[in-house]
């Protein structure tokens, strides 16, 4: 019988896109629950991807154990359907089952150009966002969903930036980067009505701001003195953890009913206000109402009420 702080014992999961970022978030918090987790992605202490960053699949993995959890590092490359089709072959001979998949791909950070029109962007690197944006989410679902509905009650994730209440009256960033977030928002809206009727659940998830790796790169800081970039970006003081998002789906795979859920679009904040858990420092920051309400509308930063 599982302890109530392991709430996912026993169960499996695959965050694909697992590298950095929310989705090593993610899995460090599946693992703190009990999962064992798989985590899939390009940069292996070997080899790193076109990102070039530090951050490895490995050291993910050895997070998710460190966590409590068993993490276990499979080098994917999802735009490879037959690499997804191994991936997913493996852990139906090693688990029998697929209880979480979490479709973390990204990738796109160097590709897109803001506030860039179409007719000026740069072609190959737009087109190779979508593709690594839409096009490795719809190979690896196809390839784990038949693992994942042997048993019912399976979670699929759809990882995203922005709720669909927010994204379809805001412009994102140029029409590369606005078509990809909506196109997995709208991915995650028809998984729920392929999956619903088979017992399993599909929703699209959004972190708030987030202080990965590359943000805190970006900014010149550390997780230690994130606040020190508030003098360059007074609305980063809503950030949050990459662990923050990766407590919502903790939480949702935990959560018997989360089928209620199905077809839907979920932000870290709401969900922490939901499930009461809260980010690392034990605040709750609710970034799309923040950004909504006080960033977009052009008032000073202010993040009374939002944390």
């Amino acid at each position: 019988m599982s302890r109530p702080s392991r709430p996912l014992e026993g169960r499996v999961a695959l965050v694909a896109g697992a590298t950095r970022g929310a989705g090593r978030g993610i899995a460090v918090e599946l693992g703190a629950a009990g999962a064992t987790v798989y985590v899939s992605g390009r940069t292996t202490r070997a080899r790193r991807s076109e990102y070039d960053r530090p951050e490895t699949l490995e050291d993910t993995a050895d997070l998710v154990t460190e966590a409590g959890g068993h993490g276990i590092a499979v080098p994917t490359d999802h735009l490879e359907p037959d690499r997804v089709r191994a991936l997913v072959d493996r852990i139906a001979c090693e688990q029998g089952r697929l209880d979480v998949l979490v479709n973390d791909i990204w990738g796109g950070e160097k590709l897109f150009q803001w506030d860039t029109p179409v007719w000026e962007h740069d072609l190959d690197n737009g087109l190779r966002l979508l593709r690594l944006a839409v096009e490795t989410h719809a190979v690896t679902s196809h390839h784990a969903l038949p693992l994942l509905l042997r048993n019912p009650g399976g979670l699929v994730v759809e990882m995203t930036d922005g709720t669909a209440e927010y994204n379809r009256d805001t412009y994102r960033i140029n029409l590369f980067y606005d078509l990809a977030k909506a196109s997995v928002l709208r991915m995650a809206f028809a998984l729920g009505h392929e999956l619903g009727p088979r017992g399993a659940t599909a929703l699209a998830l959004t972190p708030g701001w987030m202080r990965s790796e590359l943000m805190l790169d970006h900014f010149g800081v550390r997780e230690e003195n994130w606040r020190d970039a508030l003098e360059q970006a007074p609305h980063f003081a809503i950030s949050e953890t990459p662990r923050y998002v990766g407590r919502s789906v903790a939480a949702l795979a935990a959560d018997p009913d989360v089928a209620r859920w199905n077809g839907g679009s979920l932000s870290s904040g709401a969900l922490a206000r939901e499930y009461g858990f809260t980010d690392l420092d034990g605040s709750r920051p609710d970034a799309w109402r923040y950004l909504t309400e006080v960033q977009d509308t052009g008032r000073p930063a202010d993040t009374t009420g939002y944390r």
